[in-house]
């Protein structure tokens, strides 16, 4: 009940003086429309008296009238049924006993209006019907002539006006707010979007500098045990060990680099070297055949330039993955890259002769093979790591050309 009365918004000295202005407005209203709405309608003063209609003037007890059925609205945002219930009788009191046809009804439009608009659907309702009850009644106790059943019909729709223009202003209110609501939820839903592709891109550039670094690393790994085996008996070998473990590592260096400067595009003076694809492919039969391990490529029937660049990129990013895994556990002495169109896919395989699934490929590797599993599993495609037909260990990676529509189909060995 208590929030039936008074309503719990909180009113700032702004929205009080606002609501004065608003009282004091009406009182102006009502004191215009109390000397001139009969006077204009009807200005002979004979024909009035003849027709039984009395022209209100400003006395001060006419004023005082106006007052009361306005200066109420001070309160219309915070109480508005009893400013309503206040103006309403006010004004129907002074309209019977006073006989004010001019009585302006401004004040009990106003509190109408205002309880449609801050109250609910049912509440405006109410306050339209009774609103127009009380003015059919103060009708009824006027002395009937012309000028006042025009006056009482004009008084009706007045009332059923303002109680269907508040309604609709709330109606447009709770739509907007739930437009802004709903906006502030994309506007959340589109963080929590770019939140979690800021961290898939952090686990891919971890990926890449995974692999960069595991695979240079493993060749400058071997290239120095090299250099150390022969460093007393063949210096000239040694010396070459020690410059391709040197030029590998400034390749790996330059990968992360130019990873960094795509990172950093938008800076001034960032590098954006593209991100290597299958086109060094050949690089890593060389990193093979440097570990000791006969390596064979077979791509002749793979046309890079009808394949989309994000393939292209994964395909060698696995493939490099594959065989570091090859070279750090494998134990392999032969290993064949094959790279190969199947339909409207395109198949990577890496085999090698090694020790396979019960070597240390899956135990030591398992981060390298997850990582090459997922990473085929995002592009819609089928990755399986296992003994070869042949004996050995193979990788074998299936990716769409183009996007699978529902998603990953692949699965794992």
């Amino acid at each position: 009940m208590t929030n039936l009365l008074i309503h719990d918004e909180r009113m700032t000295l702004t929205d009080w003086l606002f609501d004065l202005v608003i009282a004091l407005g009406a009182f102006g209203f009502g004191c215009l429309q109390l000397t001139l709405a009969v006077n204009l309608l009807i200005p002979d003063e004979v024909l009035r008296r003849l027709m039984g209609i009395d022209a209100m003037v400003p006395t001060p007890a006419a004023i005082v009238a106006v007052a009361v059925t306005t200066f109420p609205l001070v309160l219309r945002r915070r109480c508005p049924w009893p400013a309503l219930v206040i103006v309403l009788l006010a004004w129907a009191f002074f309209q019977t006993q006073m006989g004010a046809v001019s009585m302006s009804l401004i004040g009990p439009l106003v509190a109408v209006f205002t309880v449609a608009y801050t109250c609910s659907r049912a509440q405006a309702v109410a306050a339209g019907v009774g609103a127009c009850v009380v003015v059919l009644v103060a009708g009824a106790a006027s002395p009937l002539h012309a000028l006042a059943s025009l006056t009482l019909v004009q008084n009706l729709a007045f009332v059923a006006a303002a109680a269907l223009a508040g309604y609709a202003l709330h109606v447009r209110q709770d739509y907007l707010r739930a437009a802004e609501d709903r906006a502030a939820d994309a506007e959340r839903r589109r963080e929590t979007e770019a939140q979690r592709r800021v961290e898939e891109e952090r686990v891919r550039i971890a990926r890449e500098v995974h692999d960069i670094t595991a695979h240079s690393l493993s060749a400058v790994s071997i290239q120095a045990a090299a250099a150390e085996r022969l460093i007393d008996r063949d210096p000239e070998a040694a010396r070459e060990a020690i410059a391709a473990a040197r030029a590998t590592a400034k390749g790996a260096l330059e990968e992360i680099r130019a990873m960094i400067g795509v990172l950093r595009a938008g800076d001034a003076g960032a590098e954006t070297r593209p991100t290597e694809g299958t086109d060094r492919l050949p690089d890593l039969v060389a990193y093979l055949e440097g570990a000791g391990v006969a390596a064979q490529l077979r791509a002749d029937g793979y046309r890079r330039e009808g394949v989309p660049a994000y393939v292209d990129v994964a395909l060698f990013g696995i493939a490099r993955e594959a065989v570091t895994n090859v070279v750090r556990h494998a134990g392999a002495t032969r290993a064949t890259i094959t790279l190969e169109p199947d339909g409207s896919d395109v198949v990577l395989t890496v085999a090698d002769d090694g020790r396979g699934a019960d070597g240390g490929a899956l135990a030591s590797g398992g981060h390298g093979i997850e990582g090459m599993r997922e990473r085929v599993h995002l592009l819609g495609g089928a990755f399986q790591a296992g003994p070869g037909p042949a004996g050995g260990f193979s990788v074998s990676a299936r990716i769409p050309l183009v996007p699978h529509p529902e998603g990953a189909n692949g699965h794992g060995a």
